[in-house]
């Protein structure tokens, strides 16, 4: 996917114009101030192509040394589906999603139940259980 312009919708499909939801995570002016924050600019990454963003928001305990996307692979769609905690003034929340994706001609979706911890004031991403 080419990298949206500022008022291009959102990749997270919050319904917000790129420049005013993601962008302002993925290029570090505004932290996320909940998991599901993070959590739909960590699919707007993805979908972007933005690795230096992922490992970023990526927990220092288990964030790999380097991380490479699959160019075939188009994400496409995301669905948040449950929250757990996560608000501004928790330090451990959980979000529950599912993330739309075609690979080549192939159309596939991830459901995972991600986990996501406040540090230093700031979300990241810990990792995340794949539901079937």
């Amino acid at each position: 996917m080419a990298h949206p312009v500022e008022t291009d919708p959102c990749p997270c499909r919050s319904g917000e114009q790129f420049g005013a939801c993601c962008a302002p995570r993925l290029d570090g002016s505004r932290p996320a101030p909940t998991a599901e924050t993070l959590m739909r600019s960590r699919f707007t990454a993805f979908a972007v192509g933005d690795t230096g963003y992922l490992l970023r928001s990526w927990h220092p305990r288990t964030r790999p040394r380097r991380l490479e996307l699959d160019p075939q692979q188009r994400w496409m769609l995301l669905e948040i589906l449950r929250t757990a905690r996560g608000g501004p003034f928790d330090e451990d929340g959980e979000v529950e999603f599912r993330a739309h994706y075609r690979h080549q001609r192939e159309r596939g979706t991830l459901h995972e139940c991600s986990r996501f911890a406040r540090v230093g004031g700031q979300w990241l991403y810990i990792d995340g259980e794949i539901e079937p």
